[in-house]
């Protein structure tokens, strides 16, 4: 199973997702040999079923919808429904660019179509963010930030803009943040962490190696380790001792930052209002450099 080896060779941690691709790989490998060669094209090409029935499904297998589904009870799903969604989480985390480009509606061939379809897709993604986050988690994530001897914050390639949003606005509030992007100033970062640190891993769909390794470390280290992420099945949310969910699906070949960017604001916005006395006085001195600091242009 190319797909699962990908993400299978590491522990299972504590999480809300009841299954992880960990869990099924070894799953399937106490399978028969004969069941094993049965759902093999489903994790290798999980886009081709995803939207089927299981009668589809079994069809396209050439195999007894009962002996399917009872196969799939025995990688530990409820039922097909169960494994579907568990599917469709898989072909979302490694789809490549250019399957979402050959995947784009034929509809959007104008830059126009393109731009409503991109809009449609952020506000889409930012209503299930509002619909499915719990508020209460994040008021109190912004609590044990405050707490915390450090914060580290750790991100590679594209995300390195969220994590870079989130020093930036932390170092403002007077939160011991810094940010750890690349495999060199991870390691140095990481080297010390404590139960009293808290770490903050960003990566999307499979999971950058140096991100998914660095948060392995730091929960090893007993450090405190929030990921967020755009799927339950991701190694982060699977080493991480929490994890949000934000989507960053988009239009044709392109991923939004727009939901995990707002995740990203409403977690500082709890950190300034759960200390507001202390945040007002850290403004005070912020407003004269604001009204009178050299950074600002006058002409």
């Amino acid at each position: 199973m190319v797909i699962l080896n990908r993400m299978a060779s590491r522990e299972k941690g504590e999480g809300e997702a009841a299954l992880s691709t960990s869990d099924v790989a070894r799953r399937i490998a106490s399978l028969t040999p004969r069941r094993q060669e049965i759902v093999r094209p489903l994790f290798e090409n999980p886009r081709e079923f995803v939207l089927l029935s299981i009668r589809g499904t079994s069809e396209k297998l050439k195999t007894d919808g009962a002996f399917l589904l009872r196969t799939i009870k025995q990688l530990g799903f409820a039922g097909y429904s169960d494994f579907k969604r568990f599917l469709h989480e898989l072909a979302i985390s490694n789809a490549t660019s250019l399957e979402r480009m050959q995947e784009q509606n034929p509809k959007l061939s104008s830059v126009d179509s393109v731009l409503r379809a991109t809009m449609d897709r952020n506000l889409q993604n930012l209503s299930t963010l509002r619909n499915t986050l719990d508020l209460e988690r994040v008021r109190a994530l912004a609590r044990r930030l405050h707490r915390a001897n450090r914060i580290v914050l750790l991100a590679n390639d594209l995300a390195c803009s969220l994590t870079g949003y989130l020093e930036y606005q932390m170092v403002v509030l007077g939160l011991p943040a810094m940010m750890a992007a690349g495999s060199g100033r991870t390691v140095h970062l990481l080297r010390t962490v404590t139960e009293n640190d808290v770490v903050v891993a960003v990566s999307f769909r499979r999971g950058l190696r140096s991100t998914v390794e660095g948060l392995k470390d730091a929960r090893a280290k007993k450090a405190y380790c929030v990921g967020i992420t755009d799927t339950s099945i991701s190694p982060v949310a699977r080493f991480a001792d929490e994890y949000f969910i934000a989507s960053i699906e988009g239009v044709s070949m392109r991923s939004s930052y727009v939901a995990p960017l707002a995740l990203a604001d409403l977690l500082i916005a709890a950190c300034a209002t759960v200390k507001r006395g202390h945040t007002l006085k850290l403004l005070d001195d912020v407003s004269q450099e604001q009204k009178h600091g050299y950074r600002w242009y006058e002409g």
